[in-house]
């Protein structure tokens, strides 16, 4: 956490939320599945990527309609526009384009592989594929380990390793996921390291779930039984759902990675032939504990995370689809509440919701059927506090590093913001890496506009952006009087 901030909570009502299909609420929310800011050119993939294995998964069903497909290939076609703005003259992509001094590795086999399963959607010109699997091949170093190389924002990418082990899997596993034939020379020397590593990584869960799913890809079944068996054993089971813990993570927020690590093992379980005792009932329990995860509008607490589960939630809809069935819900309460949701053929991909006014409350939900329904209540903070300066003092967490940090401002009801400090804070916050002690101040200036009585506290968010179980927020009553 960061230095002298409190945790603390506001709810004002919760919202029951009803969906008979696993992808409804991110289909709904194609243009919004990440509740955060985002904008360079990793974050700019996540309104990418899904849509193509939500296209993928529709298609495979039977459910894709023209008006869906015109709205998934519009979002596809802008930000295909959009991340060629981040490519470099060498064939390679970064956070920043040419602002970087060079092209990212991870980033660069992440956009290869999405513009390759783009193309049976879009144009998309095989210059582009070409030229990262080219610039990427150069990195392969003797032992076939591709070499990290560029500006990592995401220091959790490495998944807590120090070598190329995992950057190599995720690269072979991209290759892969392109139909590179599996004897191409540079993705046999890319499973020749990792081949040569796997023995010695078993000890990071994150490492072991990447492994099994390139290794699935590969076709290399005698490891993938071995890997997935040993990540069996490790798996946290309660509630009857099952996930893999990271160690390191914490106990009280949802863990980014944590969520990464289980849906490769559930891509890993999906993609090749079926293993005794790891079936769709074993497989079920997984997707029960990623559901869970989800944020409202479908995505997952960050951009790596949120392409990757919606990855594997879509290989286990399409597994798993049955056309026929129809189900009811019912949510009573002991207020009066009397609500009837219907799902069906007609409606599966319909994103229903009823907002509980009763908190605290007792409410029953009772589904009566034969189908699949997804029910979920979510919470809602309450948006209405800010503060007037803000003082990051430092990093106490376990990581030598943070990632990128956002620092989230809410505005206290009744005031509204100068635009002229907004510029001040934007230009304040250019620097990009602040040393581990070093202490920064922003400030913002907060005009009243309208009296309000009763003016309830004003929250403001430090979090790292994509491990954001390290966080911490604070509150204060005074209304731009005091500084934190």
């Amino acid at each position: 956490m960061f230095a002298g901030w409190n945790l603390v909570f506001y709810l004002s009502l919760f919202v029951l939320m009803h969906a008979g299909d696993l992808m409804g609420r991110a289909l709904k929310n194609l243009d919004r599945l990440l509740a955060m800011p985002y904008g360079c050119g990793e974050q700019n993939m996540v309104l990418f990527a899904p849509n193509i294995f939500i296209l993928n998964y529709l298609k495979s069903t039977g459910q894709l309609t023209a008006q869906i497909q015109d709205k998934a290939t519009g979002f596809l076609e802008s930000g295909y526009q959009r991340e060629l703005t981040y490519k470099h003259e060498d064939g390679s992509y970064s956070a920043f384009g040419k602002n970087d001094e060079s092209g990212n590795t991870w980033l660069t086999s992440f956009v290869m592989k999405s513009f390759g399963g783009a193309r049976p959607y879009i144009f998309v010109d095989p210059r582009h594929i070409n030229d990262a699997k080219r610039w990427l091949s150069e990195r392969q170093q003797s032992n076939g380990c591709i070499r990290s190389v560029g500006k990592l924002l995401n220091n959790g990418m490495k998944g807590g390793v120090s070598d190329d082990v995992s950057l190599t899997a995720y690269i072979t596993a991209a290759l892969l996921e392109l139909d590179a034939n599996v004897m191409d020379p540079v993705v046999q020397n890319c499973l020749r390291c990792l081949k040569e590593a796997v023995g010695g990584q078993l000890d990071n869960l994150y490492t072991t779930a990447l492994l099994s799913y390139t290794f699935t890809l590969a076709g290399d079944q005698e490891r993938r039984s071995e890997l997935i068996t040993y990540l069996h054993r490790k798996s946290n089971t309660q509630g009857g759902t099952r996930h893999w813990d990271r160690a390191g993570s914490s106990d009280n927020c949802l863990d980014s990675l944590e969520v990464e690590l289980t849906s490769y093992v559930l891509l890993a379980l999906l993609s090749g032939p079926a293993m005794p005792g790891f079936g769709l009932d074993y497989s079920s329990g997984i997707v029960r504990w990623l559901i869970q995860q989800q944020n409202t509008f479908g995505g997952f607490a960050s951009t790596q995370d949120t392409v990757v589960a919606l990855q594997a939630l879509a290989k286990y809809g399409a597994a798993t689809y049955s056309a026929e069935g129809s189900t009811t819900v019912t949510v009573t309460s002991l207020g009066g509440l009397n609500k009837e949701f219907t799902v069906d053929q007609s409606n599966r991909l319909l994103y229903q919701e009823e907002k509980l006014n009763e908190v605290p409350g007792e409410y029953t939900v009772k589904a009566q059927g034969q189908s699949c329904v997804l029910a979920q209540v979510h919470s809602v903070a309450q948006d209405n506090c800010v503060c007037h300066v803000v003082c990051v003092d430092r990093y106490q967490g376990r990581r030598e590093e943070t990632n990128m940090v956002i620092i989230n401002i809410k505005l206290l009801s009744g005031y509204i913001l100068d635009r002229s400090s907004l510029k001040l804070v934007s230009s304040s916050a250019e620097q990009p890496v602040l040393k581990k002690q070093e202490e920064k101040i922003y400030s913002v200036t907060l005009e009243q506009d309208l009296p309000v009585r009763n003016l309830k506290p004003a929250v403001v968010k430090v979090y790292d952006y994509y491990q954001t179980s390290d966080e911490a927020v604070t509150d204060y009553t005074s209304p731009c009087a005091e500084s934190m």
